[in-house]
């Protein structure tokens, strides 16, 4: 069960500033529901897609790939 910060708390802040269970966990609600959303419901969507994926993915963040980051952040 989701425990974190609700989404009052979150659109104040950054999506850069979410952990990753909170993406996750938003990401899979709207997912959910993507056939009701409106305009600024899709758009906030899309912008946590786009940190999920700046950050390599779900399957990195449920993971934990931070070793892969740190590696291409050498490199």
């Amino acid at each position: 069960m989701y425990r974190g910060r609700d989404m009052t708390k979150l659109s104040m802040i950054s999506k850069k500033e979410w952990k990753d269970d909170e993406l996750t966990y938003f990401h899979h609600s709207l997912q959910q529901i993507t056939p009701y959303l409106n305009e600024e419901g899709r758009k906030i969507h899309r912008q946590i897609i786009e940190e999920i994926e700046s950050r390599g993915g779900l399957s990195c963040i449920d993971s934990n790939c931070t070793h892969d980051k740190d590696i291409k952040s050498k490199g």
